[in-house]
């Protein structure tokens, strides 16, 4: 898989301040991907400097609303916050149960009136019954894909993936990949250093491409390390240091072979494609935090030169350095 899969827009073109978020769950709803969604979007994190958002736990009517584990949820509010938010997000849910037909009508709206739409892994089955996925690229657990598919074939869905963000219409994997697609939009919509604030509150990776792959498809019986994690912790913090296979491969004492078969197995990418990300990550908070020229970003990236990271920028995120700047500099002054 490569990222090609995950359709990104021009952050200037299509940058909109996303303020009001309505996470909508319905009888069938799984606890663990709402929880996703709530500690994504609805967590206070002021004191880090995350701005936060108007958030609303949201049903088709206040009250009593059961989960796939046997325990209720009461809440709060209707659907009133879903006519009004910039983000309405649908966990999972059961699959095979009757969609409330004022919940369809509700994320209906939020496209018509120009906001956004969030699905996390079945929830995808909710936006298909609402027509949202017709014609647009999407995705589901790997499990569902078939299955989504045939009943929507008007839908273009995308196996195996993480997430696929085809504005305004965003869907993700599995309970991890709701993370990644939650922190992906914190980024498009407030830049790297807040969305890395966020993961570090919850203890997770930055942001994981939405082409990866969802899933080991075979095991790597021959890996003597339980994680690479404090490899890919090491690299994000010495991005100058020789990041060949064969050198990573001498850090962890593996062989180059199983080294890159293990790396690919974690990270979903090859260990170029990830340290170059890590990169682009690192020079957008270098182009949102300084007014220095994209030359001395590029070096101290280890871009080498800013042709160089012109280059690798808009291939990883579709955008120029220069326009990621000006979308996302927390400085007085925002250079062309």
């Amino acid at each position: 898989m490569t990222s090609t899969l995950v359709f990104l827009p021009d952050l200037c073109d299509a940058h909109r301040v996303l303020t009001k978020v309505a996470v909508i769950a319905f009888d069938g709803v799984a606890p663990f991907e709402l929880g996703v969604l709530c500690e994504a979007w609805g967590v206070d994190r002021t004191e880090h400097g995350v701005p936060t958002l108007d958030f609303a736990l949201c049903a088709p009517a206040p009250g009593r609303v059961s989960t796939t584990m046997g325990f209720s949820l009461q809440v709060e509010h209707g659907l009133e916050p879903a006519y009004a938010a910039d983000l309405v997000c649908v966990p999972a849910q059961r699959r095979d149960g009757p969609m409330p037909g004022p919940v369809l009508d509700a994320l209906r709206d939020a496209i018509d009136r120009g906001a956004r739409v969030m699905s996390v892994c079945s929830g995808a089955f909710t936006l298909g019954e609402a027509g949202l996925l017709d014609g647009r690229g999407c995705t589901t657990h790997w499990m569902y894909t078939d299955e989504l598919q045939a009943r929507f074939p008007r839908a273009r869905v995308v196996p195996e993936v993480l997430y696929v963000d085809e504005d305004p219409v965003i869907t993700a994997a599995g309970s991890a990949a709701g993370l990644d697609a939650c922190l992906h939009l914190w980024r498009k919509e407030y830049g790297a250093r807040v969305a890395s604030m966020v993961a570090r509150r919850m203890v997770v990776p930055p942001q994981r491409e939405g082409g990866q792959a969802q899933f080991i498809a075979r095991a790597v019986p021959d890996c003597s390390a339980e994680t690479l994690g404090p490899l890919l912790t090491w690299i994000t913090e010495n991005l100058a240091e020789d990041h060949s296979v064969d050198a990573l491969a001498r850090r962890v004492h593996m062989s180059p072979r199983t080294f890159a078969r293990r790396f690919r197995a974690e990270t979903g990418a090859t260990p170029h494609a990830w340290v170059t990300n890590q990169r682009v990550i690192a020079a957008e908070e270098l182009l949102e935090g300084s007014d220095a020229a994209i030359e001395w970003i590029a070096s101290e990236v280890d871009f080498g030169n800013a042709a160089t990271m012109r280059q690798h920028f808009a291939r990883v995120r579709g955008i120029s350095p220069q326009g990621y700047r000006q979308s996302f500099s927390c400085t007085d002054e925002r250079p062309a």
